[in-house]
């Protein structure tokens, strides 16, 4: 395991192959489906390409990505949490789930805080974007608690919902 950072409670990460059972639950769960949509990740073998190509292969070529949260103390992989770069916005912008059983300990803010720190210091990323569903109230409060703000929406090239767009920034381009 390539671990990025630590926190109190977690160790944030490179997920790899060993991760595909994790990776499956994770991306099957009811609030990564509500909130984020189906990826269609429903066999190992599917999962492990799902590793490989949007993990893995952001690390390959962006050199961040999303990243396994474990919890320190068992070691048991809890959630993602990590940089995108999506090729509707400018910057890169932060995104995250958790395994339902996990939710509402604060893990998600203590990786996401500890992630933004290693952005400015470590990657030198000027602004963090974050891009959410409107109905997702839960992530909205996250995003604002880690000081980043509504500045507008955006909706995807792919077509989509309207997202709410955040930024760490108070104005830029998106």
């Amino acid at each position: 395991m390539k671990t990025i950072l630590q926190t109190e409670r977690l160790l944030i990460a490179e997920a790899d192959h060993n991760d595909a059972d994790f990776i499956f639950e994770l991306l099957n769960s009811a609030t990564w489906l509500k909130f984020i949509g189906d990826k269609g990740i429903k066999t190992k073998k599917q999962a492990l390409a799902y590793i490989d190509e949007s993990l893995i292969g952001s690390y390959k070529k962006n050199g961040f990505g999303l990243y396994k949260l474990c919890l320190k103390s068992s070691l048991i992989p809890v959630g993602l949490c990590g940089f995108l770069q999506r090729d509707y916005l400018d910057h890169p912008d932060i995104g995250f789930a958790l395994l339902p059983e996990f939710e509402g300990q604060g893990l998600m803010l203590e990786a996401c805080n500890a992630l933004m720190n290693h952005a400015k210091s470590k990657l030198k990323f000027e602004c963090v974007l974050a891009i959410v569903l409107p109905t997702n109230g839960r992530s909205c409060r996250l995003l604002e608690k880690m000081g980043l703000q509504q500045i507008g929406t955006v909706t995807p090239k792919t077509g989509g919902q309207e997202l709410l767009l955040f930024s760490n920034k108070k104005s830029h381009s998106n």
